[in-house]
């Protein structure tokens, strides 16, 4: 048992959903609730199992994943933002005809497809989690199968998604054949050696233009407004987090562990997507009426900010990205369990800005958490969130990428204008058509404390989480 304890938290969550899976098989619709808690607890468990062994083992399995405190950060954030897509389904869904216990089920391979991602120090296990976490992700998107729009998101995610598998399935085999070797070690080896020949640099660009994919850079963006806008709500969620945060880290280890004597290669590539996010994730906005969508291009906006801090290389890059998305994460959960709430009074869900208007009147806390959200969003002091965009910007600034700092702070700035619309509308607009009550009181308490947490009151964690995303960046070196 020894040699599998640093995979505790996989064992817990594979075991667990094997066995949810079987329960959902016999029980059907009338075991949801069951199979849900039951996978909310699973998750909660397996973050607790990631104090340990598995936050200081080293290589395991010759070298395939490596259990170190930057995979046990990466995993204590996407398992609890798993665990809330999970509970924002309950409200959401019909309990009667569309809340079936697949939902928790593919949520949690999908977990362990994302922890196997940020652990990866082979591609084979690299591209192994990232297939695991993107099946499950493609079911999750045309989960309503009675819902054109459902079924549209998950036909595009699934033929786009696959191209990208394509794409970085044949970096990985480029690099294989110019190297030899699979391990991030060995590709470090091998880049060492002297200048790259030509069909290592086709390999990495090949490789971090699939991650690009799943992370949803620009320009291999264009599944993302289109898939955040078709699929469930509580799915869309799950899709602008856990996911997300996966994808950014797995890019992390791989350029600063495996691609480190590229770094002038691939930090060109990396530079070019960071600024194309900032902008396009920002300009393109614009004109959205759909708050999904707009959510989605905010998505891209902040996938560019984390890539500057990837940009500006060593500890420091990599510590401010562990940063950048941690507190990313818990913004993004708090704006969609808002929108998740967005309800007409027939209780059919709702999804227009203009439907927002004068909400500060007629729901006033409501108004305020959302506004919050969207602030910290923004990046605007004092809320928290302006202090990620704060730490990748003096990482850039420190490894001499001034005028990429500069770049990034004129994006905040142009990308603020569609935040501060939606608090016009709440705020400043006469009162539309009124919300029905959502009696949902988990999520409640959740959009709660992730207010408080981008709050001003979020600066209190700035010593204690700058420390651990130090050491846990420093575990890659």
């Amino acid at each position: 048992m020894g040699r599998f304890a640093p995979l505790l938290p996989e064992l817990i969550l594979s075991i667990g959903a094997t066995i949810l899976m079987m329960v959902a098989a016999f029980t059907g619709r009338r075991g949801s609730a069951l199979v849900s808690w039951s996978a909310v607890i699973l998750l909660l468990v397996a973050t607790a199992a990631l104090v340990g062994a598995p936050s200081h083992a080293g290589p395991v399995f010759d070298g395939l994943v490596t259990e170190d405190l930057f995979a046990s950060f990466g995993r204590a954030i996407i398992y609890p933002a798993s665990a809330v897509a999970i509970i924002a389904a309950h409200g959401w869904f019909e309990r009667g005809t569309e809340h079936a216990s697949e939902y928790s089920v593919l949520i949690l391979f999908a977990a362990v497809g994302m922890g196997v991602m940020v652990s990866a120090s082979s591609l084979v296990a690299l591209y192994v989690g990232l297939e695991l976490q993107s099946l499950a992700a493609y079911v999750l998107a045309s989960y309503r199968r009675t819902d054109e729009r459902s079924a549209e998101a998950g036909l595009k995610y699934f033929v786009l998604g696959a191209l990208a598998s394509g794409i970085l399935l044949y970096g990985i085999s480029l690099l294989y054949g110019f190297t030899g070797t699979m391990s991030f070690n060995g590709l470090a080896a091998a880049f060492a050696r002297g200048t790259p020949s030509l069909g290592l640099l086709f390999g990495l660009v090949f490789v971090l233009a699939g991650l690009a994919f799943k992370a949803s850079a620009v320009p291999f963006h264009m599944w993302t407004p289109d898939v955040y806008e078709g699929a469930p709500t509580p799915v869309t969620l799950f899709f602008g987090s856990a996911p997300k945060a996966a994808a950014v880290l797995l890019a992390t280890r791989l350029c600063v562990e495996g691609l480190a004597p590229a770094t002038d290669a691939w930090r060109q590539i990396v530079i070019f997507a960071a600024l194309a996010s900032v902008f396009l994730g920002a300009v393109a906005a614009y004109g959205q009426t759909n708050i999904k969508r707009l959510l989605a291009y905010s998505s891209i906006n902040n996938v560019g900010f984390a890539l500057i801090g990837l940009a500006a290389g060593g500890a420091r890059g990599a510590s401010s990205v562990l940063f950048y998305m941690a507190v990313y994460v818990v913004m993004t959960l708090g704006a969609f369990l808002c929108v998740l709430w967005m309800r007409d009074e027939q209780g059919r869900p709702v999804e227009s800005i203009s439907s927002l208007s004068g909400l500060a009147q007629t729901r006033p806390g409501f108004a305020a958490a959302f506004a919050i959200f969207m602030f910290s969003l923004a990046g605007i002091p004092p809320l928290f969130g302006f202090w990620p965009k704060l730490v990748v910007f003096q990482a850039a600034i420190a490894s001499g990428y001034v005028a990429l700092a500069v770049a990034g702070i004129l994006g905040t700035v142009i990308g603020a204008y569609y935040y501060l619309k939606i608090i016009k509308v709440m705020y400043m607009d006469e009162p539309g058509a009124p919300y029905a009550r959502v009696r949902e009181p988990v999520q409640g308490l959740l959009i709660l404390l992730a207010a408080l947490i981008v709050s001003p009151l979020g600066y209190l964690l700035i010593g204690p989480l700058s420390d651990l995303t130090d050491r846990a960046a420093g575990s890659l070196f």
